[in-house]
């Protein structure tokens, strides 16, 4: 080890200096030229899925490069045999005249001539892929050469499975990606950005509203018929809060039956009740860090309002059948279609509530209260719908606005 420090240091110093694995193979090839013989390197994955092995990167510090077999083809007795090799980490392999073994045969390109080592490149739960050098025309590798190639496997180990974490997370955002553009076609939009209409006009004065709010941590309760944008208004007052990196999280209390609203809001302990087979987080949890926006609040019964107050004064709750606090710090808004002041007096919803979550309230007018955001609105949805349909947009022409607003 003490012999080949340097030019170990160097090794990891290239392998940990670049994210493309082709740019680090590229730059070690020439240093390894100092020290031994190497006309090319090549660094190759192991694929069990596709039964093959293929070159990931390449070193050519020796003039006149050729291109070699991208990919090899392996039965499925030469692939487990590779598999093995590889995940026992056993000793290099060597090839001075043709190849010999099934392991030779898959690790090796074809036409390559002369002197040949391949070492396994390995993980601690399986196979990576094969470090190949090849020597140049009538030269041979040693015994000092082995040994040096020997320690150099872990640097190429690292750099290769670092390069295949790479490989998975772009194919996984591109999935994301595909996913995203999918649902926006669907959803008739451009982006996933909520826009708001006549946020300069109908709504300026609730939008003046949010942005006196919005970065403060004070409840807030919107008010207005179904339909006029509160789970919108509830997302603008999260985004320009500073809990925007964290979660917005809907609950639609008007439609979790009675007898699961605690569990669905504070979740439960495995084995509460008979169904509890997993320890579930409420919706309170899964807001932490962020906001909760509790929809259609006043459909809520009295037992669950009393629970969620208790949340509201001490900031935290146990769940169902546990025995442990849990701290929670959310930003509470809710909305409500329905006259809370009424119902307080009526006694269908506590009074102690609806002065916590009443600090700030905000009045959501009706369509028919900002008729001039009419002709805005109906360009906005057709130009959704056209995005939807993936028809050419067509926008509604001015007897159908007249129309709209009569």
């Amino acid at each position: 080890m003490e012999k080949f420090r340097e030019i170990l240091l160097d090794v990891w110093r290239e392998a940990c200096r670049h994210i493309d694995i082709a740019e680090s193979t590229e730059t070690i090839a020439g240093l390894l030229t100092r020290r031994m013989p190497v006309a090319q390197l090549l660094i190759r994955r192991v694929d069990e899925e596709r039964h093959c092995v293929e070159t990931v990167a390449a070193g050519f510090p020796a003039v006149g490069r050729h291109t070699v077999e991208a990919r090899t083809s392996c039965s499925e007795q030469q692939i487990d045999a590779v598999v093995a090799w590889c995940r026992e980490g056993s000793a290099l392999l060597r090839r001075t005249g043709s190849c010999e073994g099934a392991v030779l045969e898959a690790v090796v390109p074809d036409g390559l001539d002369g002197d040949v080592m391949a070492g396994p490149l390995r993980k601690p739960d399986g196979c990576l892929g094969v470090l190949v050098l090849i020597c140049e025309p009538g030269r041979a590798f040693e015994g000092p050469h082995e040994a040096m190639m020997a320690i150099l496997l872990e640097p190429f180990a690292v750099a290769l499975e670092n390069d295949q974490r790479l490989r998975e997370i772009a194919s996984l955002r591109e999935a994301a990606e595909a996913d995203r553009r999918s649902l926006l076609t669907r959803l008739g939009r451009k982006t996933l950005d909520d826009t708001i209409i006549g946020d300069s006009s109908g709504l300026r004065s609730v939008m003046q509203r949010v942005e006196l709010v919005a970065r403060s941590d004070v409840p807030v309760l919107f008010v207005g018929e179904t339909g006029t944008g509160k789970e919108l208004m509830a997302r603008a007052i999260h985004r320009r809060s500073a809990r925007a990196a964290g979660p917005v999280i809907r609950v639609n209390c008007g439609a979790i039956p009675p007898e699961l609203i605690d569990s669905h809001l504070f979740g439960h302990e495995r084995g509460a009740f008979t169904g509890a087979v997993e320890k579930r987080e409420g919706w309170f949890e899964r807001a932490n860090g962020g906001t909760l926006f509790l929809d259609e609040i006043g459909e809520l019964p009295l037992a669950a309002q009393v629970r969620l107050l208790r949340i509201l004064q001490d900031g935290w709750f146990e769940r169902i059948g546990g025995h442990h606090p849990v701290n929670v710090d959310v930003r509470l808004v809710a909305a409500t279609h329905r006259d809370l002041a009424v119902m307080v007096s009526e006694g269908t919803f506590r009074e102690d509530l609806w002065y916590r979550i009443a600090v700030f309230p905000i009045l959501l007018p009706p369509l028919r209260d900002r008729r001039q955001d009419i002709p805005v609105l109906a360009r906005h949805f057709a130009g959704r719908a056209a995005t939807r349909f993936g028809l050419p947009p067509l926008m509604p022409a001015e007897e159908d606005i007249a129309l709209l607003l009569s």
